[in-house]
């Protein structure tokens, strides 16, 4: 057994959890942090979309009771239906694209300039859509999942198909675009989780059986424990958001974004760190 092979995937776990439900690119941060630690192949790169269903176990954990409750409605309740009907209708786009035009975007995009340059736009479109929502409060109109249309929903998928974009984050695809549609950043951000269940567990399972021909049995142990990690860090993560966003705006994550961003783009240029090694 590699130790050191397990120490890069529990540090690639904490990395994937604590970064997955943030608007700051969990993809982004896995570029980054696997350039650094040499933790790049096609391996690395199977096993950094495999344990996103570590964190989306957390998601799943926090929302028990959400999800319980409509899984048990589904039969008989029009809320119930509606709001499933509504994360189908979000997911489709992500996956049309995705099929289309998946492999292109990992064979061009996937590389630390990229990434930075995201962090960038992504920064300043977060404090743009913050400062809206402020100046514009009549604007927001959707205060709760259950209370979104179907328009609302198919706006919010294709938001959400920006972030195939490596480093424009998915989280922040669908909370800032979500917000800009017209809800309120708690339901923009209840509904983003909601989302994340079916789309992190597709490119999953659809990493996997592709490249399949990559793994074997030795490699299971690294797997479960960037799995566990991604777990155990998205728990806390989700937990400590749902709080921090009752008070607060997203504004913090947009400079984090944007100083990350160009410490990254200045150490690549100048040959300080080889972000692509």
């Amino acid at each position: 057994m590699d130790i050191v092979l397990l120490i890069k995937a529990a540090i690639m776990g904490v990395v994937e959890g604590l970064t997955e439900f943030l608007p700051i690119s969990s993809t982004g941060h896995l570029i980054l942090a696997g350039a650094l630690l040499g933790f790049d192949d096609d391996k690395a790169k199977v096993f950094d979309i495999a344990i996103q269903t570590g964190a989306i176990f957390a998601v799943i954990l926090v929302y028990w009771q959400k999800i319980r409750d409509t899984v048990l409605a589904l039969p008989t309740e029009r809320q119930a239906q509606r709001f499933a009907l509504n994360v189908l209708i979000a997911f489709v786009p992500a996956v049309i694209l995705g099929l289309l035009y998946g492999k292109a975007i990992k064979a061009h995009l996937f590389t630390p300039v990229v990434v930075a340059s995201m962090f960038i736009i992504g920064g300043f479109i977060i404090i743009w859509a913050e400062r809206r929502q402020q100046s514009q409060p009549s604007a927001t109109r959707v205060h709760d999942v259950d209370a979104m249309t179907a328009m609302d929903a198919l706006k919010v998928g294709l938001a959400q198909c920006t972030a195939m974009i490596p480093g424009m984050s998915r989280s922040g695809a669908t909370i800032i675009g979500g917000m800009l549609f017209g809800l309120s950043r708690k339901a923009a951000t209840d509904f983003s989780f909601f989302l994340a269940i079916p789309t992190l567990i597709g490119a999953g399972a659809y990493s996997l059986v592709k490249d399949r021909a990559l793994l074997s049995v030795a490699d299971a142990p690294m797997f479960a424990v960037g799995l566990v990690m991604s777990f155990l860090s998205a728990w806390l993560c989700i937990r400590w958001l749902l709080r921090f966003i009752s008070t607060h705006s997203f504004v913090g994550f947009a400079y984090y974004r944007i100083v990350f961003g160009v410490v990254v783009l200045t150490t690549a240029w100048t040959g300080t760190v080889n972000w692509t090694a």
